[in-house]
């Protein structure tokens, strides 16, 4: 079995159904929703690996809100597979250019999907193994592991996580409600204190090395990440 959360973005609730039944069969954990606004909040609470996106729904265009996923920062990693019962090469190049990682035309085999599924999951976990380096604290995603000029600093699997997320959004203002979305994720409910005490744990995690400062408090607004002075 998987812990991969597939977002099935379908308005046709046969094809819906299919999907969920499929996906589900599977192994994957599948949230399936029937609208473009639907989609947005699904995105926000679930945190998907993949969307699969239909081309055609009632509120938005498919391809403008792929679009819309791929120009915002928080979600342009994401995995984004168009479904669609267009077969001529413009809508193809088309819905590649608007950012779609894959691009499957109706009717398709559940086998053909997952094998599509799995080949985005692979690009994406080839990108996650990379090392993010900020001044002289470096991460290693795929081993999990950040050091500090070469010397390894033990944090908690929050912490690292709030780390992670912090070198991946580097110069930008995050308010607590903001952090807890993105880290914990917008469904589990807890007091936006815990996030000041986790800043703290991490600060003092990076404390030794000099790299405390590169988490700033911004008066009024939250956290920022930077090599930049306060």
């Amino acid at each position: 079995m998987t812990n991969t959360r597939i977002l099935v973005v379908e308005d046709e609730i046969a094809i819906r159904d299919m999907l969920v039944f499929n996906l589900g069969r599977a192994g994957y954990e599948v949230f399936p929703v029937g609208s473009g606004n639907e989609a947005r909040s699904s995105i926000a609470d679930k945190h998907p690996d993949v969307v699969l996106m239909d081309w055609m729904l009632p509120d938005v265009s498919g391809l403008e809100l792929t679009r819309q996923l791929k120009r915002d920062p928080d979600t342009r990693e994401i995995p984004i597979i168009m479904l669609t019962a267009r077969v001529q090469e413009d809508d193809r190049v088309a819905g590649l250019e608007g950012g779609a990682d894959d691009y499957v035309t109706k009717p398709f085999s559940a086998r053909e999907l997952l094998a599509r599924i799995k080949a985005v999951m692979r690009r994406g976990s080839a990108l996650e193994n990379e090392a993010i380096i900020v001044g002289n604290l470096k991460m290693d995603t795929g081993s999990h592991i950040v050091t500090a000029d070469d010397e390894e600093i033990h944090l908690g699997p929050t912490e690292y996580k709030l780390l992670n997320f912090f070198m991946r959004h580097q110069d930008r203002v995050y308010s607590r409600g903001q952090l807890l979305d993105r880290v914990w994720g917008g469904t589990v409910y807890v007091e936006e204190r815990t996030v000041d005490v986790h800043i703290r744990r991490l600060r003092k995690a990076l404390t030794p090395y000099g790299c405390d400062m590169l988490i700033q408090t911004v008066r009024g607004a939250g956290y920022r990440f930077s090599l930049r002075g306060e």
